[in-house]
């Protein structure tokens, strides 16, 4: 089976993750998508173990001694910041170029001109919402790869291989995706996360992260008497946010700059809280990003009197490359394996948090690799069938190489 019809199977099942859940995982779609994968584990005569935490886990059988172990990782929750519930796919044949229209009944449309990527994709073959869902490939598509790798390697016995370690995860989109992972049981020398972007793309960098929770407590009374004496939260919270810097955010950053993203806020007059995440590639830029909060608070708290403007700012991971710098040769050898299916390789820093991250911190070197997928967490999202196959065959490179 292809790649990408084991996508058009999986982004069926919807397995959005939920952060104020307290399960774990957080939703029971992502326990019932690893029951599946499982089964076709199952299929394959390849022994998997699904554990207490919602990880699976399944070893295949080195059948050459003394090389490398090598574990392939995917997490299988969605985002939820769009829906992955009825996600209905559709096949492009062979892109033209121009602007796709997702939906009849919207006005939705993949538009080369703002989604530049799209140019790069010219005959290929895509994969679309409906305009109404994300699709999921983030990250069914890796889920895709590494099961389609699997596949393959049971079925040519003749390809010599130390021992793979396929690993699929829960709840990464939601922060979570190795809060109980036993680094020990995986037992690989080294691992590569498939859950970029472009294939043929490497990253080994990531941003360093953390979540700010800032929480304003105003002086609620009624409108009609509130001359001198009302406090409103929600005033003052935006005015917090006025006071950090207008260019460190999203819209306006790109690359290696960092940045404050305020995604939620909540309140009334009384009380408002506001939750960011913070995120920088410069571990020095990064802290003076948290001491910008700091001082924010500080201020408010001096204009409108103390306890005004609470901070909690909770480290979430680090820049991965701070370990995998003494582990050059875990990057070479995805270097050269992008080479031999002869791309050029496509050296990307992550602008956004990856298991690998956590996992590298953990003593596991893990870097992460395209999986042909585009414009995650919404409605516009896409993949390209031929990039899919293309990393599938990178990884299978990889295990080659390894080998020698």
């Amino acid at each position: 089976m292809k790649a990408y019809e084991r996508l058009l199977k999986y982004v069926k099942i919807d397995t959005e993750s939920d952060p104020v859940s307290e399960d774990y995982p957080s939703t029971p779609g992502q326990v019932e998508f690893m029951k599946m994968l499982a089964g076709e584990l199952a299929s394959m005569e390849i022994e998997s173990r699904l554990d207490e935490y919602g990880y699976l886990i399944a070893k295949i059988k080195a059948n050459k001694p003394d090389v490398p172990k090598i574990a392939l990782i995917a997490h299988v929750d969605t985002s939820p910041d769009a829906s992955g519930k009825n996600v209905n796919p559709r096949i492009i044949k062979h892109y033209d170029g121009g602007k796709i229209g997702l939906n009849k009944d919207t006005s939705m449309i993949l538009d080369p001109e703002v989604f530049p990527s799209l140019k790069h994709a010219i005959g290929q073959d895509l994969i679309t919402t409906d305009g109404t869902t994300l699709l999921g490939a983030d990250d069914k598509a890796g889920v895709a790869e590494v099961m389609t790798v699997a596949e393959y390697l049971t079925t040519h016995p003749e390809t010599k291989h130390g021992e793979i370690i396929l690993v699929f995860t829960p709840d990464e989109e939601v922060g979570n995706g190795t809060k109980y992972i036993d680094v020990a049981k995986i037992g690989a020398d080294f691992a590569y996360t498939l859950d970029g972007s472009q294939a043929g793309e490497i990253s080994f960098e990531n941003f360093n992260a953390a979540a700010a929770t800032v929480t304003i407590t105003g002086r609620s009374v009624h409108p009609g008497e509130a001359k001198g004496k009302m406090l409103n939260s929600i005033s003052v919270a935006a005015e917090f946010d006025d006071l950090l810097p207008k260019y460190s955010r999203p819209e306006t950053t790109e690359k290696y700059e960092g940045f404050n993203h305020l995604h939620l806020i909540t309140g009334n007059a009384g009380k408002t809280v506001m939750e960011y995440i913070i995120r920088n590639h410069d571990k020095r830029i990064f802290e003076n990003q948290k001491t910008d909060f700091k001082n924010a608070s500080a201020f408010l708290n001096t204009k409108y009197g103390p306890y005004t403007c609470e901070v909690e700012i909770v480290n979430s991971y680090f820049n991965m490359n701070e370990k995998l710098k003494d582990h050059p040769e875990v990057i070479n050898l995805a270097i050269e394996a992008i080479k031999e299916c002869n791309i050029e390789p496509i050296i990307e820093p992550i602008r956004g948090g990856t298991d690998g991250a956590r996992l590298t911190y953990l003593g596991l070197p893990c870097p992460n690799l395209g999986t042909g997928g585009y414009n995650y967490h919404g409605p516009y999202e896409y993949a390209s069938i031929q990039e899919m196959d293309l990393a599938v065959d990178i990884v299978l490179k990889i295990i080659a190489i390894s080998t020698k």
